[in-house]
């Protein structure tokens, strides 16, 4: 994409969206755990699965617009996770002198979303062969 104004449109709409969603999974998920920040920890895990799965279906070539690309992975990835919110909610803990907490917050954040990015890439594979020719 040449235009960056487009781009920059298409950025900011998936951002908002992104933004918008993470707030809802983040209130959502307070009815289930208040005192342990849910919210962000499954919006950083269900990001870095998206993003996974847009980077494998980009890799196979034009089954992802670079459009769709800078929409989602971009846009709505980059508004829908947040490394900001974790650091707050983990030096919260650390505050509080919930070491025990943090570190497994912390941790179990960076390990969970790195899991979940190649669960994502692995999927695009598994379906593509499974497709055949219907993904290519």
């Amino acid at each position: 994409m040449t235009n960056p104004w487009a781009a920059s449109l298409l950025v900011g709409l998936g951002g908002f969206a992104g933004s918008v969603s993470r707030y809802g999974l983040s209130v959502t998920s307070q009815r289930f755990a208040v005192d342990w920040p849910l919210g962000t920890l499954a919006a950083n895990i269900l990001g870095c699965l998206l993003i996974g799965v847009i980077t494998g279906l980009s890799a196979r070539g034009e089954i992802v617009s670079p459009e769709v690309r800078l929409a989602l992975a971009t846009g709505f990835c980059g508004g829908f996770t947040t490394m900001s919110s974790m650091i707050y909610e983990a030096a919260e803990m650390l505050r509080a002198s919930e070491y025990l907490h943090a570190t497994a917050y912390i941790t179990g954040s960076f390990l969970l979303s790195l899991t979940a990015f190649v669960v994502g890439l692995m999927a695009v594979h598994v379906l593509i062969r499974l497709g055949g020719g219907l993904w290519s």
